[in-house]
């Protein structure tokens, strides 16, 4: 995987069925997220292992909270809503946050109009129609790799690339205060 700056977590509002809520946070564990998430949830966690075997919640911090009010993200991490509305922006056009966190609605339904009042940003998945909550997710996190990653240009030919990522190269210091960094000293040789 290719290392993105920045952190992401994954959540589910009102999500009620144990095996959807598994397959997302395996999915978002295995994307790199920093933490999973439910809002008004009604899945039963001990369900939730028979779809994720890798046991994110055991091995990322998982939150709960009971309203969209109730959300505590960290500061500076925009809540991004999946849905499929009209106002919505389509996620090929859409630059994905540094710090984020995503959230998708109910298996038969829609996220909430508080959780959608709650969101900074809404995005939907350009398809003809809404699929599975769990494909949703891993197309919303795939999108979010691909974008933020850092990978070889595609060639224009089909195919693979012809040529390798160069090595990044770190360029100087730099200070984010007005006032000018102290150069270090360094002692004369006797």
């Amino acid at each position: 995987m290719a290392q993105q700056r920045g952190y992401f977590g994954l959540g589910v509002e009102g999500l009620s069925k144990p095996m959807n809520a598994g397959s997302l946070m395996r999915t978002a564990h295995s994307f790199g997220a920093s933490f999973v998430f439910a809002v008004s949830p009604f899945v039963d966690m001990r369900g939730i292992r028979h779809a994720d075997t890798s046991r994110t919640a055991d091995q990322v911090p998982y939150y709960q909270w009971d309203t969209p009010a109730g959300i505590s993200l960290p500061r500076g991490c925009a809540l991004v809503g999946v849905e499929l509305v009209e106002d919505s922006i389509a996620l090929p056009s859409f630059r994905h946050p540094e710090r984020a966190a995503y959230i998708l609605g109910p298996e038969r339904g829609s996220l909430s109009p508080e959780m959608i009042a709650r969101c900074d940003f809404v995005v939907q998945i350009p398809i003809a129609f809404c699929v599975n909550v769990g494909i949703a997710g891993a197309i919303v996190l795939y999108d979010r790799m691909i974008s933020r990653g850092r990978y070889a240009e595609r060639p224009v030919k089909t195919g693979g690339p012809v040529t390798e990522l160069a090595p990044h190269i770190h360029g100087e210091q730099v200070f984010r205060t007005k006032r000018a960094a102290k150069k270090p000293v360094t002692a004369k040789p006797s």
